[in-house]
């Protein structure tokens, strides 16, 4: 997908950047940029895109991002409310692989870094015993100075070097194309109008209208830039809802099937399985205890 280049704010003083945020939301661009992010949520929920996948985040979850992979979290629509109790929290890590000195990565000590960045094109979610350990090195990152917060990054790369307790996120062979503004501004125009509106039937004559296109002109667009159709794209947002509303457990089945867009529960249950792999009960069973010990920890 086309995405905009965002420039990384580093102090001279820094060889890399680090940042404690507390907001409102994470925002809606769908950005790139040649650092490496590393993205802990510490509160917050929505939907994250990353490369050509599209998933739920929520509080506790720790991604590597690597160079150029275009991203965004957006958060539910609650967060866009201007509601002083409801907001978003995380540390971020970015850095260019040769932060430290060109020649760490030639060490034969390091070999193991250049495969973590290399495998990191395609995102990293962290999980297990790696993801505890690296969330307080995290948060001490955000206060140490000189040494010590040389220290703690070399910590978190050993880690992060070491561990197969890894998830791939996006398609190993997924490739963008740097856009310009205005390619910028009409697809994240699309994402944003499309996670608001999922629970509404939509039309192709609405997104086009929204791209300023014909309907021919913008699902020849859309299909060129993200390698999938818009109905796909509409599913996928589709289903990503409905596994956050099965992992919450508060609704059944058949109503977060009609809440998500479907109109009618065969058709949620294809394309339910078709996307997971997993019916719908066979998906809130492995993975609601995992989300009650993440949102917990």
């Amino acid at each position: 997908m086309k995405a905009h280049f965002h420039k990384i704010p580093i102090s001279s003083q820094n060889s890399f950047s680090i940042r404690h945020d507390v907001k409102p939301n994470f925002g809606t661009i769908w950005h790139y940029h040649p650092e490496l992010e590393l993205h802990y949520v510490i509160k917050g929920e929505g939907v994250r895109l990353i490369g050509d996948n599209i998933s739920n985040f929520s509080a506790g979850e720790i991604v590597l991002v690597g160079q150029n992979l275009p991203h965004t979290w957006r958060c539910r629509e609650e967060y866009f409310q201007n509601d002083p109790e409801l907001e978003v929290e995380a540390v971020v890590i970015q850095f260019m692989p040769e932060c430290l000195g060109r020649y760490l990565l030639g060490l034969p000590e390091a070999y193991l870094v250049p495969k973590l960045f290399e495998k990191a094109k395609s995102g990293l979610l962290i999980t297990g015993e790696a993801r505890e350990q690296l969330a307080p090195l995290m948060r001490r990152a955000v206060e140490a100075t000189d040494l010590d917060r040389i220290i703690i990054f070399l910590s978190i790369l050993k880690i992060l070097s070491e561990t197969n307790e890894v998830e791939t996120i996006a398609s190993k062979h997924h490739a963008f194309t740097q856009s310009n503004e205005s390619d910028t501004m009409r697809i994240n125009k699309v994402c944003n109008y499309t996670l608001s509106n999922y629970r509404n039937e939509i039309t192709l004559e609405e997104v086009a209208s929204i791209s300023n296109l014909s309907v021919t002109s913008f699902c020849r667009y859309f299909k060129l830039i993200t390698k999938k159709t818009y109905y796909d794209f509409l599913i996928e947002i589709r289903i990503s809802q409905a596994c956050r509303l099965l992992i919450e457990d508060k609704l059944p089945t058949e109503v977060i099937c009609f809440d998500c867009g479907f109109n009618n529960v065969s058709n949620f249950y294809r394309h339910f399985k078709k996307i997971t792999k997993m019916t719908p009960l066979e998906y809130k069973r492995k993975y609601l205890r995992n989300y009650r010990e993440l949102v917990a920890a």
